[in-house]
């Protein structure tokens, strides 16, 4: 998981700045479409600046590649645009609205809880009806199950 620090860098300098990925390869290692990654850009969804080359060409560091699984993670889980962009805006911020971004977060986890519950709710009457089939299949009455009389209407 991306974890952001201010800590100081070990080992030598590098004389040559990463030369990044395209954003075809930032696509592919991420798991999200070319133009996912132009609307996560446009949208103010990204923490900082993805860097350019001299032609104008999408250039992904590392860094932009962990911050888009972060978003993508938080949208497969129901997170609104607005509210990513809002957690995206405090993040660039930088330090001071640690408790901000906490409550954001914490409200998301309280909301992909209840959806978590809703569906296990639903899986059960899933697996129930499984199991009532498999049950009659294997007494030989499957023809006793509920199915609508379709001439009469009837149930």
């Amino acid at each position: 998981m991306l974890e952001v620090t201010s800590q100081p860098r070990s080992g030598p300098v590098r004389s040559d700045p990463d030369p990044g990925l395209s954003i075809a390869e930032a696509a592919r290692r991420t798991g999200v479409s070319v133009h996912t990654l132009r609307y996560y850009e446009r949208a103010g969804l990204v923490v900082t600046p993805v860097r350019r080359t001299a032609g104008g060409r999408r250039c992904y560091q590392r860094l932009d590649l962990q911050w888009i699984v972060v978003c993508t993670k938080l949208r497969a889980t129901g997170m609104p645009i607005k509210t990513i962009r809002r957690y995206a805006q405090l993040v660039s911020a930088g330090q001071g609205n640690e408790q901000e971004r906490l409550a954001l977060l914490e409200a998301h986890r309280a909301d992909v809880t209840a959806k978590l519950a809703e569906v296990q709710e639903n899986l059960r009457l899933i697996d129930h009806k499984i199991d009532v089939y498999r049950g009659r299949l294997a007494a030989g009455d499957a023809d006793q199950l509920w199915a609508p009389d379709r001439q009469t209407g009837g149930h």
